[in-house]
């Protein structure tokens, strides 16, 4: 791969990557320890990652459990969660918090697998601007450094690269709408 274009393709795998790990912060009827990733906790006045100030673990495949590693941080960890878009109220018995996560209604896996086909498609959208972006810097190139044949191969591997992009994230989407529609 030219270099010229490479650049464009490490653009498009980061876009596929964000895509990826938004999909990961999405419950598909089992408990997903990712949901937490985006939280953070008051952890003596530094917003900290709910992973890095206690144990989270998956005992039941509906429940979440995570022990502070100070008890102190119990209460921080709970408004953290009741402040997130996570929709579930943690119980704590003292020493360890539960989300106990519900059975999703077949409205609510409907709403998800739109919210993951949109996702889906602002990736497809981020990489045929990053293709644009590289045929108009090819455009440029055309003027003063290489002639118009190189520049059609060199369009020609960025549309490839971005035909592979836009495949894998259409079976991204769909396999993860199949994960959430899996009851």
């Amino acid at each position: 791969m030219d270099e010229r274009i490479s650049q464009y393709g490490d653009k498009m795998q980061k876009a596929f990557d964000f895509m990826e790990s938004e999909f990961a912060s999405i419950r598909a009827g089992r408990a997903n320890p990712h949901v937490l990733d985006k939280l953070r906790v008051d952890y003596y006045g530094t917003p900290t990652p709910i992973q890095q100030v206690g144990n989270v673990t998956v005992p039941e495949p509906r429940i979440i459990q995570i022990a502070p590693w100070e008890k102190s941080l119990i209460k921080n960890i709970e408004k953290a969660i009741l402040a997130s878009d996570i929709g579930i109220t943690p119980s704590n018995d003292g020493t360890v918090i539960r989300l106990v996560f519900p059975e999703l209604t077949e409205e609510r896996r409907k709403d998800l697998v739109k919210e993951v086909r949109k996702k889906g498609e602002d990736c497809k959208v981020a990489v045929r601007n990053i293709r644009r972006d590289g045929n108009d810097a090819l455009k440029k190139l055309a003027k003063t450094e290489i002639s118009e044949d190189e520049i059609k191969d060199l369009e020609d591997e960025l549309q490839k690269i971005t035909d592979k992009f836009v495949k894998d994230v259409d079976k991204a989407v769909e396999d993860k709408a199949q994960d959430i529609l899996k009851v």
